[in-house]
């Protein structure tokens, strides 16, 4: 099985964070501390979510945990952690890294969404990513993981008229 996780940030929520079937990937590599607090984003690879380096139909599963936060401010330990969103350009930037997950992710794959909505409401961007919609996921937390999955494109029957 391949695995991507396309904003990996320091792996907050991987209990295996050098999983060999993952490749983890972010566009910054840094380490630095704040806060008290020591922040490590070390990659396998670094690319922005939106352009990914791979071919299609590479991964078996995706988990994609985009920056949500609007805004933050400069020493902002969320920011440092998860990173942040332009606040104008935030829905075509996340529809952008979901259609760049879909041309990644094999046929039948899936694709776990992570999403906070303390500043940016899931209905806000569930609209922003249309046409790709959830098969499940949880609607009664602040924190929400949803499941989608690439469909195989039906093929065309011998019987269908043109």
């Amino acid at each position: 099985m391949r695995i991507l996780d396309a904003c990996c940030g320091s792996r907050l929520f991987w209990f295996d964070k050098d999983n060999e079937y993952t490749t983890y990937m972010d566009k910054r590599r840094e380490t630095f501390e704040i806060h008290g607090k020591k922040i490590n984003v070390q990659p396998d690879v670094v690319a922005d979510f939106r352009d990914m380096p791979f071919p299609d139909n590479t991964y078996d599963l995706i988990v994609f945990d985009p920056p949500h936060l609007k805004w933050a401010g400069p020493n902002s330990i969320m920011k440092a952690q998860y990173g942040q969103l332009d606040k104008d350009t935030w829905p075509a930037d996340i529809l952008q890294g979901m259609t760049e997950c879909m041309r990644v992710l094999k046929p039948n794959g899936v694709l776990i969404f992570k999403w906070n909505e303390n500043q940016v409401k899931l209905k806000e961007v569930l609209q922003a990513i249309e046409p790709f919609r959830p098969l499940f996921g949880n609607r009664r937390s602040e924190t929400h993981w949803l499941v989608f999955n690439k469909q195989k494109k039906p093929t065309s029957s011998a019987n269908e008229v043109s």
